[in-house]
């Protein structure tokens, strides 16, 4: 069983920054990709950012690129997703999930379907 911990959510102010991390105990954490979602108040759950499982390729919606920046350090079993030039519409609730198949992710990483393990969620509230 592969559980994900997120951590290092909170309150900020419009323009601050965050960084969250996504954490597991399982052996196989370094061969899993992994994806960002986040899910604001009354709305879909939307895909955030991504990183292959060697850490070599990431992934970004239009809405954060330039902003946000994820990054794993398999040696620790933790993705980190670095939140800068933080706005008010980025308050939600983040979610990091892990998808344990190699196949096609650097086209599908924004698919929810692929990702089989999911964290319980860490929320983020910036201020205007």
């Amino acid at each position: 069983q592969v559980q994900l911990v997120e951590s290092g959510g909170g309150l900020v102010r419009a323009g601050g920054s965050l960084r969250l991390s996504c954490s597991s105990s399982g052996s196989t954490f370094s061969s899993f990709g992994i994806g960002w979602f986040r899910q604001a108040p009354g709305k879909e759950r939307d895909f955030v950012a991504a990183v292959n499982w060697i850490g070599g390729n990431t992934f970004y919606a239009d809405s954060v690129k330039g902003r946000f920046t994820v990054s794993r350090d398999n040696a620790v079993n933790t993705v980190f997703l670095q939140m800068d030039s933080l706005k008010p519409e980025d308050t939600a609730v983040y979610y990091c999930a892990a998808d344990p198949s190699h196949r096609y992710f650097d086209t599908f990483y924004s698919s929810e379907g692929r990702y089989h393990h999911w964290g319980q969620g860490t929320q983020v509230t910036v201020s205007s």
